[in-house]
């Protein structure tokens, strides 16, 4: 059983709705992630080489566990079009055990 310490929440931005969808694919594939939720598009202001930056984007919220976690940072930093990906990494506190049970089984790694 995966217990909340074992699983994590990751935050990252994506440039449009289809890019989003083709990680989020990508990662659950993989079974690099059990879930991706990707969410409305949102306006995210930050400074980037010294300028104030505006930009539209498409955040995603990714559910995996701590095992799985330096492959899909891997394989999210090579599948992101951004030169610096934001790849955070939340860990929980709680959550009902039958879904981080869930999450666990999703992203066990099969060998071919």
């Amino acid at each position: 059983m995966t217990t909340p310490e074992e699983t994590l929440l990751v935050l990252t931005n994506l440039p449009d709705a289809d890019t989003a969808k083709a990680v989020a694919r990508l990662l659950v594939e993989q079974r690099l992630a059990a879930c991706v939720n990707i969410l409305a598009p949102c306006t995210s202001v930050y400074r980037w080489q010294e300028q104030i930056e505006s930009a539209a984007e498409v955040p995603m919220l990714i559910k995996t566990t701590l095992l799985r976690y330096p492959a899909l940072q891997a394989t999210l930093t090579e599948a992101h079009p951004y030169e610096l990906p934001e790849i955070i990494a939340i860990p929980l506190h709680k959550g009902l055990p039958a879904y981080l049970a869930w999450i666990g089984a999703e992203t066990v790694e099969h060998l071919p």
